[in-house]
């Protein structure tokens, strides 16, 4: 029963996100994997430590967030959340002048569903959605190697569950709480922890 109901929700997954087609699947699975930035927790429970890549190689020391209410989000171009962009871009702009900030992630460790290289997913954010919210070097959020935030946040509130879970941080840079994929940037559930941080 258990095995069955693991199927189940494994195609509802595929089905809300879309495979790749047969070629872009097999360029990803040659492509190397992305290396891990340097980085580790902090003894004071914040995960918010090391220096990261932005998607045009720019470096910045996570730290720099401290002080901030932080979403920290996996993203992927190709996965039928990819829309929520949108909307993270809005709740970026509405709460940002309040010392809120949203922080992407791209990664193509959860179901292949992000192809294409930094330039790629800037031009793409840009182009699709006028994203202005940071958005980090593609990296690893589940498998090997993953990105010493994800691998913080895992261990304080799970791993992500696919593409576009949220992580929410208070302005200390510690985890409060996590919301899979089909939490919408606008959901009232959402907005209200985040308020609650603010």
């Amino acid at each position: 029963v258990l095995t069955a109901a693991l199927i189940l929700c494994a195609a509802l997954v595929l089905a809300a996100c879309g495979g790749l087609d047969d070629e872009a699947g097999e360029q990803a699975a040659t492509t190397d994997a992305p290396q891990a930035p340097a980085g580790a927790p902090a003894a004071n429970g914040s995960v918010l430590t090391g220096i990261q890549p932005l998607l045009n190689g720019e470096e910045v020391d996570l730290d720099r967030y401290k002080g901030q209410v932080v979403l920290v989000v996996n993203t992927a171009s190709e996965c039928g959340f990819t829309p929520q962009f949108e909307g993270l871009e809005a709740l970026y702009k509405e709460k940002s002048k309040d010392d809120f900030v949203i922080l992407g992630f791209p990664a193509d460790d959860i179901a292949n569903q992000e192809p294409r290289d930094d330039a790629e997913i800037a031009e793409f954010c840009e182009a699709n959605f006028g994203v202005t919210f940071p958005m980090f070097s593609k990296s690893n959020v589940v498998e090997e190697p993953v990105n010493p935030l994800f691998a913080a946040l895992a261990e304080d509130l799970g791993e992500p569950t696919f593409n576009f879970n949220k992580y929410l941080l208070d302005r200390k840079g510690r985890p409060v709480e996590r919301f899979d994929a089909s939490v919408e940037p606008n959901d009232p559930e959402l907005l209200t922890a985040i308020d609650a941080q603010l």
